[in-house]
């Protein structure tokens, strides 16, 4: 299968309500996200086509972005959004998340193997 996906995806983890006007808000935990949408885990999944509001806090900033976007696929406790317009300080911590794990996963692939030594040890113990 073909990727379709534009943008980098990178794991999130965070808490978030996803806000559903006429209907009561979701508690939701936003998986991974790039800049064109996330996928979302919940109990309850909203229908394709649903435009929702994910009211989420990323990392690197001390309140909540309100991220406008629409339910592209659905599954049991799992659906996926793409994002609508974003406001430059959204769009800002996305990107500044995704070059951070971009960097740290780079990091990680650079680390000689003799330096990983101690770390087998103490996982094998």
């Amino acid at each position: 299968m073909k990727e379709l996906r534009q943008h980098s995806r990178v794991e999130l983890g965070a808490g978030a309500l996803c806000e559903i006007e006429g209907a009561d808000a979701l508690l939701v935990k936003v998986r991974d996200i790039s800049l064109g949408g996330a996928c979302v885990e919940s109990e309850v999944v909203p229908l394709y086509g649903t435009e929702l509001t994910v009211a989420v806090e990323l990392p690197g900033s001390t309140h909540f972005s309100r991220l406008p976007a629409t339910v592209r696929w659905a599954a049991r406790g799992t659906f996926g959004v793409q994002f609508g317009l974003l406001g430059a300080r959204d769009t800002h911590l996305i990107v500044s998340l995704i070059q951070r794990r971009v960097l740290e996963a780079d990091q990680l692939k650079t680390v000689r193997p003799e330096a990983l030594a101690p770390l087998e040890l103490v996982q094998r113990g």
